[in-house]
């Protein structure tokens, strides 16, 4: 059996208002308090195109290598739905802003590109909140907060054979929007949401009947959806059974599909020209501007990363999965040249307390400068690793300095022999039984006898100096 894969993502784009009128885009607010009579469809309302909303989507499509077109049209696609006040939506259908172009994934089987059909511009329909949802007494409400809001959708070919392949995709697109700022990618909030084309077959030459699954609202739904349908398709091929090109319901309980409908073609839809909008007209110059302005893209840092800096594959992902956490270890690498320990220490230290705090870097009084301090006062034995961990929320939370941080914390590493000879003499004298085990032969117990002396020095002792004099007295 042969499985193939295609997918429609909705991005939802970073502007302020919505696509066509000047309502908000904010979030959770209030049901139907972000309306107008140009999102609400009446009688003569005329839209306005968000020209910040066509920015990001150019953004977008010249990130993912797509051909630009200089003229674009707008449509009305024509069906009757309780969350869409218009009976029509505007969108883009046999011109749009963008065609062709690939985005880069990375599974087991090997990095490979998916291929892109197109990209287009429209405007999302309301949100119906049925009592499958909410308890509204077998009711279902409809919250139009979410009408005109600026979409990219954004069409692949039927390029993937995995659910693996397709949850790859997703992170790695969600991963490209956030990193160029065009939207939160935040699936959890609708922002990003996914349709998903799946056809088996039993001939690997020929494309079985496509089934699509509407609006998967995360990553690992996908998955599941896809390996469910796959499953479900291959045993009807086996028993005999036809299957029907239709749209099915993923149920995220059950982790089953169900039918809705049968599949709408494009005429379906009665597509024509949007006649209150003229053709969108790109200035060449501002899209040569565009493309003079897309950054180092996620993936192409990583490898830099991995070729340049010797990270491995998966510290180098970690890094560059937020353009924020990777612009930041750049700046520190910078002022610390040891990339593999700022990467651990990153990915450890630094991650387990925004993690605590639930912030990102940005929003912490960490520096580049005070981290790349920190670090260097560890190399340099002026504290230990270990002291490291209780000096650095003070730099996230304050943006005190390192040597301000140690100072008033007392943590500066004993580097003086002598001392941590009296503290090692102490600790041989109180441990006489780990001290017979060492000198049996037991060298795993000075691990042991070098953790008394820390603790009597209250972590300042330098464990080196430590280890070393302890093993001198000892023989």
């Amino acid at each position: 059996m042969t499985t193939t894969i295609g997918l429609e993502i909705h991005v939802q784009l970073a502007t302020q208002t919505k696509m066509f009128c000047g309502c908000s885009t904010a979030f959770g607010d209030e049901p139907n308090t972000h309306v107008c009579p140009v999102c609400l469809g009446l009688p003569g309302a005329l839209p306005t195109l968000n020209a910040q909303a066509v920015r990001l989507a150019v953004r977008i499509a010249t990130a993912l290598g797509c051909t630009v077109h200089e003229v674009s049209e707008f449509s009305r696609k024509n069906y009757f739905y309780p969350d869409l006040p218009k009976s029509y939506q505007i969108t883009q259908f046999d011109h749009p802003i963008a065609t062709g172009g690939s985005l880069p994934i990375v599974t087991e089987q090997g990095a490979r590109s998916v291929r892109l059909t197109r990209a287009h511009i429209e405007e999302d329909a309301g949100k119906s909140m049925h009592a499958a949802d909410i308890t509204l007494g077998g009711e279902t409400l409809v919250d139009f907060n979410r009408c005109g809001m600026p979409l990219v959708e954004i069409v692949t070919e039927p390029d993937m054979q995995s659910s693996d392949e397709a949850y790859e995709f997703l992170r790695n697109l969600r991963r490209l929007v956030r990193w160029l700022g065009v939207s939160s990618g935040d699936m959890e909030k609708g922002v990003m949401r996914c349709d998903v084309n799946v056809s088996v077959s039993p001939d690997p030459a020929k494309l079985g009947t496509k089934v699509e699954i509407k609006n998967l609202n995360s990553f690992r739904s996908v998955k599941r959806a896809v390996d469910y349908e796959e499953q479900r398709q291959a045993q009807c091929i086996a028993d005999g059974t036809p299957i029907m090109m239709e749209s099915r319901h993923f149920d995220e309980v059950q982790g089953t599909t169900t039918a809705m409908r049968s599949k709408e073609a494009s005429n379906d839809y009665r597509y024509f020209p949007e006649p209150d909008l003229p053709l969108l007209q790109l200035d060449p110059t501002e899209l040569e501007s565009v493309r003079a302005q897309i950054p180092e893209l996620p993936w192409e840092m990583q490898s830099r990363f991995e070729r340049d800096l010797g990270l491995s594959p998966y510290d180098a992902a970690l890094l560059t999965e937020e353009r924020s956490t990777a612009e930041f270890f750049q700046q520190t690498i910078a002022l610390y040249d040891n990339p593999k320990k700022l990467a651990s220490y990153m990915e450890t230290e630094v991650a387990k307390l925004l993690n605590e705090r639930d912030k990102t870097l940005t929003e912490t009084q960490l520096t580049p400068a005070t981290l790349a301090g920190l670090l260097t006062m560890v190399e340099s034995n002026v504290i230990s690793n270990t002291a490291s961990k209780d000096v650095l929320p003070l730099l996230v939370d304050t943006g005190t300095t390192p040597t301000e941080a140690v100072r008033s914390l007392g943590l500066e590493q004993v580097s003086d022999t002598s001392a941590i000879e009296g503290f090692a003499r102490e600790v041989i004298a109180e441990n006489v039984t780990q001290v017979e085990q060492f000198k049996s032969g037991k060298e795993a117990v000075l691990g042991f006898l070098v953790g008394q002396l820390m603790k009597k020095s209250k972590g300042k002792a330098n464990p080196k100096f430590a280890g070393e004099i302890l093993r001198i007295l000892l023989k």
